[in-house]
């Protein structure tokens, strides 16, 4: 239950973002300037362990990833504002789709059939999230809130098929073992760099309250972008198929429960109902997926002596 765990950490990443009162671009800086010192140790000891070095390209490729986690930072910080913290971290859902129609287009790898028929069931979602099938939906701006959410999306799929490119491109020899710290680590960097950047040029930096907005800040790094990545990323190779969909269901339940509670946030009924069409396409999504994984198991190691394979990376939860 790893897995489940860390997106349980990412799920109150809107919540506590919302909580910090600061601008969208310094709220990303924060909470990825925040984490480097701590991923830093971590990549040190795990070097020490005995873990692989990334190679240079591996190590831009991630970094170049992080730049995209910027942006979809700042962009996911003005969803959650226009349509609240719960609706925004559903929406970004739609990353499932996203990933695997990216890896199609520029990679060659074509999607599975579920994928694609989870993409307008998804869409379906969206425009009663948005508010666009009635009145009366929850945010202040919901149609903008969902357009920004689908830009998150989009950002952030880039920025998880990057990392994948970035991971992938490493030769481990002798008793190596692949690196699982120091990916995130040169992503955060990226973020971080990227972060800085476009606050100076978008001019948003506004921390508001040094106290609790520093604390929540500080908190944000440590359960988003430290502990829920690392228990999530360590655990991806173990996860069986089940647990796929149940773990891209965590976070947007978590997120939408914690809104509630800590924030007031009550969408509306159709808004609901547009939540529950994204998390079914989420599932349709993942059990092709699933199904896929497991007959590529069996014809790698027919005498069924294989773990668990990793899902793929569209399969992973949404921004947090």
């Amino acid at each position: 239950m790893t897995a489940v765990a860390g997106a349980a950490c990412i799920s109150s990443s809107a919540v506590v973002m919302q909580l910090a009162g600061s601008s969208p671009s310094l709220t990303a800086l924060g909470r990825c300037a925040f984490a480097l010192p701590v991923l830093g140790v971590l990549a040190w000891r795990e070097r020490r362990r005995g873990a692989a070095v990334m190679t240079a390209r591996s190590r831009w490729l991630a970094r170049t990833a992080g730049v995209f986690l910027a942006g979809d930072l700042i962009l996911w910080s003005h969803s959650i504002a226009d349509i609240g913290a719960g609706l925004g971290t559903v929406v970004t859902n739609l990353q499932v789709v996203l990933v695997a129609l990216l890896a199609w287009a520029f990679l060659g790898e074509r999607p599975r059939g579920s994928l694609l028929a989870a993409l307008p069931v998804m869409l379906g979602g969206l425009v009663l999230v948005g508010g666009l099938a009635g009145t009366g939906g929850y945010g202040t701006h919901p149609v903008m809130g969902a357009v920004f959410g689908l830009g998150v999306a989009v950002l952030y799929a880039a920025y998880i098929l990057m990392l994948r490119q970035a991971t992938a491109d490493r030769t481990l020899t002798g008793m190596e073992r692949a690196p699982v710290v120091a990916p995130l680590l040169q992503a955060t960097i990226g973020a971080t760099v990227g972060s800085a950047v476009l606050g100076l040029v978008l001019r948003d930096f506004r921390l508001g309250p040094a106290w609790p907005a520093l604390g929540w800040l500080v908190l944000l790094a440590l359960t988003s972008q430290v502990i829920g990545w690392l228990l999530i990323t360590m655990s991806m190779p173990r996860l069986p198929a089940w647990l796929v969909g149940v773990l891209l269901l965590v976070q947007p339940a978590g997120s939408l429960t914690l809104s509630a509670v800590f924030l007031n946030e009550r969408p509306s009924g159709l808004q609901l109902v547009g939540v529950a069409v994204m998390l079914a396409g989420v599932l349709i999504a993942a059990s092709g997926q699933s199904r896929s994984a497991r007959r590529s198991a069996r014809e790698e190691h027919p005498d069924g002596s294989s773990q668990s394979p990793a899902p793929p990376a569209a399969l992973q939860p949404g921004s947090g």
